[in-house]
């Protein structure tokens, strides 16, 4: 069945034979929309004035001048300079790891841990796009080396719609954003301190600290935040 992650027959078409612009497209997953970040690999081949994205040309590529490629409006990511350097790092590892051959990630993978283990020493994938990456490439890519199921945790579960690798279309889509928002309500909910919630005495709620005037300097630093807490998706 072909990719429908980007919901643009253009952009799927080419996570469909393009297996860098599928790994690049999961690594741009984090903090916007999944079909934008799925939509993003084709855009930064067209940018490149290709129709293939080539793991030595990325990581050859002036670091300045990929920036710019990913900031140009429509900007390829909510961070471009930080995921732009997060995708010139990925793909000077598979340069130096795997010859630029990204399938060689996975195609002589002994078995499920081996194959998480190699993608969460990638960089900009944690534990749980290494997870989410193993049960995309063995529901939707036929790459199901035994224990690909245990290896990829909640997310390799059989009739779940819990994330990208459980998207074929827009209802399944759908289905996978109701669980996403449903998981933060649920966490959001089951984090809220308890001095939050808590009176005094008479009944009145502590006065909340006066709140501080966000500055230039968290302005220029709100890109160096989400980049580290990108880490942990």
């Amino acid at each position: 069945m072909p990719l429908s992650l980007a919901q643009h027959p253009e952009s799927d078409a080419l996570l469909d034979r393009d297996p860098l612009a599928l790994l690049i497209g999961m690594l741009l997953d984090q903090q916007i929309p999944m079909e934008h970040a799925f939509w993003a690999p084709a855009e930064l081949a067209r940018r490149l004035g290709t129709d293939h994205l080539d793991a030595r040309v990325l990581a050859e590529h002036d670091p300045e001048g990929l920036v710019t490629v990913f900031a140009t409006p429509r900007a390829l990511h909510r961070y471009p300079r930080s995921m732009a350097g997060r995708v010139q790092a990925l793909c000077v590892a598979l340069v130096e790891t795997y010859d630029g051959d990204v399938t060689l990630i996975w195609c002589d993978a002994a078995d499920g841990a081996e194959l998480y283990s190699r993608l969460v020493a990638l960089p900009g994938f944690g534990r749980q796009k290494a997870q989410i990456f193993t049960a995309l490439l063995g529901k939707q890519r036929g790459v199901t080396p035994p224990g690909w199921r245990e290896a990829a945790g909640g997310y390799g579960e059989d009739g779940v719609h819990k994330s990208v690798a459980d998207v074929v279309d827009a209802a399944s889509l759908g289905k996978v954003r109701e669980f996403k928002q449903a998981a933060k309500a649920a966490a959001k909910a089951g984090a809220e301190p308890a001095s939050s919630r808590a009176t005094t005495a008479s009944g009145v709620g502590k006065r909340a600290a006066p709140r501080r005037k966000a500055g230039s300097t968290q302005a220029r630093g709100a890109e160096r935040g989400a980049s580290r807490a990108a880490e942990q998706d």
